[in-house]
């Protein structure tokens, strides 16, 4: 065993100084010093009291907050004054400490209701506050309820450090601090960690216990079912709150509360709008940054922190398409910070000992404390007012005898001789003497009687009643209880935390990240709408039809795919199917308004296009144009894979593509439709493909003057209908709806390519030029302009039959869904007015009539 020596001087009368070593064992000095130490920290900083939830620099904060005036309806002082009056009266520590305690007492994102008014920037969960010097601080509205009748000898008070001041051992607290606020700290050997809870519900609480003193622990948790923590979000695991309630100690899991939303037109995202408690923003970003880049996490597109003081917290991460959001959360709670865990550990000072409780325990502790708080407070408030009563009564006797009072004052040698004479004569105590003494003449009138008299009745009848208080056990348990429900009234807000059962099951993403590559159909509308369905199944049949709009392409694709977008310049432009609006399955027919306007996913040239849509990965037979001049072409699938727009036909100087179809078949038939009421079928086998480069070949002779106004496919096998509308070239736009016609496919014969096929529709008077057309499987559909259904006529026998003037001007035409190989029979159709331009629908490349005016004019 090592002995130290600890060397000491004391003055002697035979010399100066006289030196002493005295030997101490070594351990046995560590033992005292680390005690004395590890006593100190655990009753004098770290550890809150049961009854009114505060550690010693809070409590010392509020008592001098509210000695220097600092109430709600005062200004604001520097915090620096406070933290130095604090300081030089009460809590001899660093400045730092006492400041730490005053900031962490006035954020609402620490506690449930907040002590201190700040003013200033007193931080955030990521940052911290600014220097005591520039912030400002008062005392909040629930303070004045911690501090209230304080000078009521309701606690009691102490000797400071220096034995200079008192400061009280516990404050009165009108409401449960420690279970509403919560509190933390590390002390010597042991620690404490508790949740805040919602002051509604634990008043509930506590005048359930005031009322039933024996009541059992599921009894109030019906009242307090968990923990509502100040920044919300979700509690996941009720068993282990239970747990903490019954023994003191328990775990449970916060989750942030998350929503799936539509943050762009084309993508979802995950909006975070509340984390768990004492986890910031920046926390949650950086720790998702680290993942992405660690490639850890996949499936984030971007990660924006919007939150500001108007909307509150909102951290939006964009999710990349082709990633389930739903599975991508779970992968957030399980890696980020969104979901964490609060150990719950009850330890608190109860009689000067630290002791782990459980909710029976604290709030029993507390109602206690109450009790006697308010016991006190009556016995306090009656003394006052037997002592005002007796001087009350002293003043009345002496204004009954006014005369005789004065008679003995103005014979009496000094004011010791008149307060004798007058304790003698008018029978009255000594405190009667001197207070009738200092009573000023001019308030003993006769009105002074008057209202000494009313106050003594008033002061005997508050008497009794506090005498009736403190006479009754069961008196003073309901005035404390109305209390804590009047306080219930003014300061408690709504729950701002949801509790969940936990299933006590590991959470796996059972959900794949990544959606499945199952197979689709994109269509594209007459109003420039483009979507996709839910599989490749038909999307419809025969019958009416009841969506506003019809398709004019549609084409076989993979939701992990991408399909082309053909344009009135040749060029074909990428589009990811992933990117577009998936139309709800339970749609039959379906309905385009769900979908995007084209306009989102391609960019045009002035006067330029879209007239429908490829497949760039489905194979087959492959894509074929049709031009205004009379070209067709089929396309040789090899497009390249590092480009995203790229031309697929060369045309011709003034020369546009009116029509672009991706055949399913090389028996279907190619068919043009010109300005001069010309119509010419073809086999599509009859065009052999051809590279991106290359021209094309003849499709249709045309006659002078004369142009294409449609093209597509029409599979042979199936009953089909062509549709004609005939108008004038030289009516002003907006004023013709045209004479429309249809026939039967069956009708047109087939012809050799590069021929001048046969008349669709005779002109009669005032007609010159075909303003749309279209051919596909029955039966035949119109809309105008804005997607309104527009009857056409019955169908004629000729082919080459007049027209019948139309009541309603025509936008697109389209046939019946799901009706042949290409999954609709406005495939074939030509594309919608996709610049926005105009009305193009499907049947002129400019999307006007031949005349170059618009198709819905009436």
């Amino acid at each position: 065993m090592f002995d130290m020596a600890r060397r000491t001087t004391t003055p002697t009368p035979d010399e100066e100084f006289e030196e002493r070593i005295v030997d101490i064992d070594v351990s046995a000095e560590m033992r005292t010093s680390f005690l004395e130490y590890a006593y100190s920290v655990i009753y004098q900083r770290a550890l809150p009291d049961a009854r009114d939830g505060l550690k010693p620099v809070q409590r010392r904060i509020l008592y001098s907050m509210s000695e220097l005036g600092l109430r709600p309806d005062r200004g604001h002082v520097k915090s620096s004054r406070v933290v130095g009056e604090v300081m030089g009266k009460l809590h001899p520590h660093g400045d730092g400490a006492i400041y730490d305690a005053l900031v962490r007492m006035a954020q609402p994102f620490s506690m449930r209701l907040p002590l201190v008014d700040g003013h200033g920037n007193f931080g955030s969960p990521d940052d911290s506050p600014a220097a005591m010097r520039y912030t400002e601080a008062r005392l909040a509205p629930a303070a004045m309820l911690m501090v209230q009748s304080i000078d009521e000898e309701t606690v009691d008070f102490r000797p400071n450090y220096d034995g200079q001041e008192t400061e009280p051992g516990v404050m009165p607290s009108a409401f449960p601090n420690l279970l509403v606020n919560g509190a933390t700290g590390i002390a010597v050997g042991m620690a404490t960690n508790m949740a805040p809870h919602n002051l509604g519900e634990v008043i509930a609480a506590a005048r359930h216990l005031i009322k039933h003193p024996g009541a059992t622990l599921d009894e109030l948790m019906r009242f307090i079912p968990g923990p509502d923590l100040p920044t919300g979000g979700l509690v996941i695991g009720l068993g282990g709150i239970r747990d903490a309630y019954e023994n003191g100690r328990g775990t449970f899991r916060m989750r942030a509360k998350a929503t799936i939303e539509n943050v762009t037109p084309r993508r979802k995202g995950i909006v975070v709008t509340e984390l768990p408690y004492n986890v910031g923003p920046e926390r949650v970003v950086t720790k998702i940054k680290e993942l992405v880049t660690a490639k850890k996490l996949t499936g984030i597109a971007d990660l924006k922190d919007l939150t500001d003081r108007h909307k509150g917290l909102q951290l939006v991460i964009e999710v990349k398409n082709g990633f389930n959001p739903e599975a991508i959360l779970d992968e957030l709670y399980r890696l980020t910070p969104m979901e964490e865990t609060f150990g719950i550990n009850n330890v608190a000072l109860v009689d000067g000992q630290p002791r782990t409780l459980g909710l029976r325990e604290l709030l029993t502790v507390y109602v206690d404390h109450r009790l006697e708080v308010v016991r006190r407070r009556s016995a306090f408030r009656r003394r006052k007012r037997e002592e005002r009563l007796h001087l009350v009564d002293g003043l009345i006797i002496a204004l009954l005898n006014i005369d005789e009072v004065i008679q003995v004052i103005r014979t009496s040698d000094d004011s010791a001789q008149a307060r004798a004479r007058l304790i003698e004569v008018f029978d009255l105590s000594e405190i009667q003497a001197n207070y009738i003494l200092d009573t000023p003449l001019r308030r003993l009138t006769r009105y002074d009687k008057l209202e000494l008299d009313r106050e003594k009745e008033t002061l005997q009848t508050e008497i009794a009643e506090l005498t009736a208080i403190l006479s009754s056990e069961d008196r003073l348990r309901a005035v404390v209880s109305g209390e804590l429900a009047e306080i219930a009234k003014t300061y408690s807000t709504p729950r701002r935390t949801v509790l969940l059962e936990s299933s006590n099951v590991v959470r796996t993403a059972a959900v794949p990240l990544e959606v499945a590559d199952d197979p689709c159909l994109v269509l594209l509308s007459s109003t420039g709408l483009l979507a996709r369905t839910a599989d490749a199944s038909p999307i419809g049949g025969e019958g009416e039809r009841t969506q506003h709009d019809v398709l004019v392409s549609v084409v076989r694709a993979t939701i992990r795919g991408e399909v082309g977008a053909v344009t009135s310049q040749g060029r074909m432009i990428r589009v990811s199917v992933l990117d577009l609006p998936a139309l709800p399955p339970s749609a039959n027919p379906p309905s385009l308004a769900g979908g995007h306007p084209v306009s989102e996913y391609v960019t045009l040239e002035p006067g330029e296009h879209v007239v429908g849509l490829g497949g760039i990965d489905v194979g087959g037979p492959g894509l074929v144009v049709g031009t205004a001049q009379g070209v067709v072409k089929r396309v040789v699938s090899d497009y390249p894979v590092n480009r995203d727009d790229f031309e697929v036909i060369g045309l011709r100087e003034g020369d546009t593509v009116v029509g672009a179809v991706e055949l399913t078949s090389a028996d279907h038939d190619l068919v043009f439709i010109t300005s001069d009421a010309q119509m010419l079928r073809f086999s599509a086998s009859h065009v052999r493909p051809q590279g991106r480069p290359a021209g094309g070949m003849a499709g249709i002779r045309l006659e002078d003057d004369a142009r294409v106004v449609w093209f597509g496919s029409v599979d042979p096998a199936q009953e089909a209908r062509v549709v004609t509308i005939a108008g004038s070239s030289t009516a002003l736009a907006g004023t013709q709806t045209g004479a429309g016609k249809m026939s039967d496919y069956a009708e047109f014969p087939a012809k050799g390519r590069a021929t001048g096929g046969v008349r669709a529709q005779r002109f009669l008077k005032g007609e010159d030029t075909i303003l749309l057309a279209w051919a596909g499987p029955a039966p035949a559909k119109a809309v105008s302009s804005t997607g309104k259904p527009v009857p056409l006529p019955e169908e004629l026998g000729r082919r080459d039959g007049s027209g019948v003037r139309l009541l309603h001007g025509v936008a697109a035409i389209g046939g019946a869904l799901g009706a042949g190989p290409d999954g609709a029979g406005s495939t074939d159709s030509d594309g919608p007015y996709a610049d926005g331009s105009g009305s193009d629908g499907a049947g002129a490349d400019d999307g006007a009539g031949a005349d170059g005016s618009p198709l819905d004019g009436a």
